[in-house]
């Protein structure tokens, strides 16, 4: 950074490792999300078996979204893990809001949903209308859902409130059918969050928190991804809230974004999504531009130096961010990383640098013939290319289109996709497919994503 004082830093730890090649950064290339938030949940494993602590890790991400991936690979390992600086990710209040939503669609009885949710956001809906709902529901023992459309044929509740009401519970029904009848449920949340009002609430909020929890929002339509339906997306749900990872005082993971993690430091610490718009963040570069680069940078050297012994850096080739597949480039400070303190470590899956949106998946030295690309870490990611494996994971090796339009697909080419299985291009547009499924009926999916058959 040009305006940075000079410093010179030096080990005053004891416990300091003597083998300055087991001390350097280690810097690794991976395929995916999945494949990064595995091989760290792995790193802690083996760690621990090794004799270490839980409690000596510290995952420190650039923005709280990150946290999801590796919050639910924990769970599934049974690691212990807090987050440090707010709640968990499905605990976060815009998350709450948002299942509350999808539960009372899957499950109109659901009266914890609906008061959530029936006045956020604000309907002109008050407590007093609220109580008298409540009420006549525990006499007639109805849910809040089914009793409301009764009770706002009376004159109990009047003005803005019996409007709001109204207005709530023919959305509630609206989405209700379009669920029925067919709509994808990354489709239909997505919906329910901008009809309903949420969207433009945060975005009208001028705190610095909205555009965090628009993100989250945005990663939680990502998640309902993986899974075929809503009911077997918020049965996993439950099955994440209801898991126990340990109380406050034991041993656990520390999970933190970065500028939560100053001050603090760990004997191990994993720095995962170091990528291109995501760190440096995007939103940092359009906003603040050279200063905004430059508070990337520091929040970097942040995060390296909160590692007493060992420190891990990760970037994927693919991620998935907010619901779609992109291809992604290795963060600028990779390469601005002092190259005598850094370890390039081979690891599976990491394919290359795709080329953007035309589902190349070449190494790093063909790219580099191909793209205009012109960032700092351009050459240094080049003259390292071989001590990463460039093979893509065994089950992402087809991932090839043939011609036949940008996409490389034909309406009518039969194809095969590894989680929704084979089905029929009916329409392309671009990178994108809209696929007849044989099973999971039709769904959008990028083209990189399918292979012919």
């Amino acid at each position: 950074n040009k305006s940075r004082l000079g410093k010179t830093l030096y080990v005053g730890d004891d416990n300091a490792i003597d083998d300055i090649d087991a001390s350097k950064v280690k810097v690794r290339g991976l395929w995916d999300g999945e494949a990064e938030s595995r091989l760290i949940a792995d790193d802690i494993e083996s760690w621990v078996s090794k004799g270490g602590s839980h409690e000596d890790c510290a995952v420190l991400v650039r923005a709280s979204w990150q946290m999801r991936a590796f919050e639910e690979r924990f769970i599934m390992l049974g690691i212990p893990y807090r987050v440090i600086g707010g709640p968990r990710f499905f605990e976060r209040a815009e998350i709450r809001d948002a299942l509350a939503y999808l539960r009372l669609i899957r499950s109109p009885d659901d009266d914890l949903a609906f008061e959530r949710v029936v006045n956020q956001p604000k309907r002109g809906i008050g407590n007093t209308s609220l109580a008298k709902l409540q009420s006549y529901a525990r006499e007639d023992g109805r849910s809040l859902f089914v009793l409301t459309p009764m009770v706002l044929q009376t004159d109990e509740i009047k003005g803005g409130a019996k409007r709001g009401l109204t207005q709530f519970i023919d959305q509630i029904n609206l989405w209700r059918d379009k669920l029925t009848n067919g709509m994808p449920h990354t489709e239909l949340a997505e919906t329910i969050l901008e009809e309903s009002g949420y969207t433009d609430m945060l975005q009208k909020d001028r705190s610095p928190q909205a555009q965090t929890r628009l993100d989250n929002l945005k990663e939680l339509v990502r998640a309902m991804g993986e899974f075929d339906s809503l009911a077997g997306f918020l049965e996993h749900i439950e099955l994440v809230m209801d898991a126990s990872t340990g109380g406050a005082g034991e041993d656990q993971v520390q999970i933190l974004t970065l500028h939560g993690a100053k001050g603090l430091e760990w004997p191990v610490v994993f720095l995962p999504g170091w990528e291109e718009e995501v760190f440096p963040s995007r939103r940092s570069l359009d906003e603040s531009g050279m200063k905004g680069l430059e508070e990337e940078r520091r929040l970097a050297y942040v995060g390296i130096t909160r590692a007493r012994q060992h420190a891990y850096i990760s970037f994927v080739a693919n991620r998935q961010i907010y619901g779609r597949w992109q291809s992604v480039l290795p963060s600028r400070f990779v390469d601005e990383l002092p190259h005598e303190h850094v370890e390039a470590v081979s690891e599976t899956g990491y394919s290359g640098i795709p080329g953007g949106d035309t589902g190349f998946t070449g190494t790093v030295e063909d790219l580099g013939e191909r793209s205009n690309y012109k960032s700092p870490g351009w050459q240094r990611l080049k003259e390292n290319a071989g001590k990463f494996d460039t093979r893509p994971p065994r089950d992402a090796t087809n991932l090839s289109a043939t011609s036949g339009g940008p996409s490389g697909f034909k309406v009518g080419t039969r194809i095969f996709h590894d989680k929704f299985g084979y089905g029929r291009v009916a329409h392309t547009e671009g990178n994108k497919l809209t696929v007849d499924f044989e099973k999971s009926g039709r769904k959008k999916v990028i083209a990189t994503f399918v292979q012919p058959v």
